[in-house]
């Protein structure tokens, strides 16, 4: 019974946070990296499920905005000589913008068309980061100097670490109470039928278009902190084998699940970085991966312990602490 109570959700997510909170006092440089990077992974994972999980957009841009996001960080840091606690916060705003954009020729498109359009535009956002060399310098990148965080403490990556939990159980929080209120259940009811939703007086136009920019801000805010955690920006960081990451992170811990996308990012993150050293069998492990989840749980880690642990449940309305949530219906 204790083994059971240890890993029911309130529970699992206060020892992540704390273990998060103490990974710079207890490990190396690598590993305060590592889990730098799974913070940003966590932003990315429930930006992609907010459009693709909740509601129901099949959309690849989400790659492309975190690009976005990294280069319009660097450039205001680098060619604008913006500071950082104002350039991280302008390009997770230019992300939301450009996805405010790509939903107005998106709202027109569903299924198949829908990805192969916004594949194109992923693909396009990578030529543009190649070939504009007067913007975005091109091939070579971007060389971003380290974020000074004296006198709070020396250590540049310690200070952006702690910047990225804050900023990342922020987002996690906000996102947890968007997907309860009115927004989420709008997402979800288009996810489940556009006709159907549109017979309930929902705006589709409206509540697709909150989608697409919700899902760009959080990729945007990604990328602005990979951009100054990494220190450069590169083309090569964007390509398509990003998108291949993010969806599998969404798919391993669950689609349609905040919780799952957490747990998808942390794992695809550990795995990637175990991996490191064997970067020819990263695409290798990563199918086996997704195989044993499809054929172990079909649903994802989220929904494999939201049927066999109580309290993972995630209810699309805030419920009174002895009211039973309703069992919500999955596509």
């Amino acid at each position: 019974m204790l083994r059971i109570a240890l890993l029911r959700r309130p529970v699992v997510v206060a020892l992540g946070a704390l273990a998060f909170a103490v990974v710079p006092m207890v490990a190396n440089p690598y590993q305060v990296y590592a889990a730098n990077l799974a913070l940003i992974y966590i932003l990315l994972a429930i930006g992609l499920n907010i459009v693709l999980g909740f509601a129901g957009q099949l959309a690849f841009a989400n790659g492309a905005m975190f690009g976005v996001g990294a280069y319009a960080t660097g450039l205001l840091r680098l060619d604008a000589g913006m500071p950082f606690w104002l350039a991280m916060p302008a390009g997770a705003v230019i992300a939301a913008l450009t996805g405010f954009l790509i939903a107005l020729p998106a709202l027109r498109l569903r299924g198949l068309y829908l990805a192969l359009a916004t594949i194109a535009f992923a693909q396009f956002a990578v030529w543009v980061f190649v070939h504009w060399d007067g913007l975005t310098h091109g091939t070579s990148g971007i060389v971003l100097k380290p974020v000074d965080f004296a006198p709070l403490t020396k250590s540049a990556s310690t200070g952006l670490y702690y910047v990225s939990l804050a900023v990342t159980i922020g987002f996690v929080a906000l996102a947890w109470n968007m997907l309860r209120s009115r927004i989420g259940r709008a997402f979800v009811a288009i996810r489940e039928s556009e006709h159907a939703a549109a017979a309930l007086t929902i705006d589709l136009t409206r509540y697709k278009t909150y989608a697409y920019v919700v899902s760009a801000l959080y990729a945007g805010v990604a990328g602005s902190l990979f951009a100054c955690v990494v220190g450069a920006v590169v083309p090569e960081q964007f390509n398509l084998f990003q998108i291949v990451i993010q969806f599998c992170m969404v798919f391993v811990g669950g689609v349609g699940t905040l919780w799952g996308a957490v747990i998808g990012a942390v794992s695809l993150v550990w795995l990637q970085e175990a991996l490191r050293g064997l970067q020819e069998v990263q695409e290798f492990g990563f199918g086996i991966l997704l195989l044993a989840v499809i054929m172990f749980f079909p649903g994802g880690i989220a929904d494999f312990l939201r049927r066999r642990i109580e309290g993972w449940q995630e209810p699309l309305r805030r419920v009174a602490p002895d009211e039973p949530a309703a069992p919500q219906r999955r596509s």
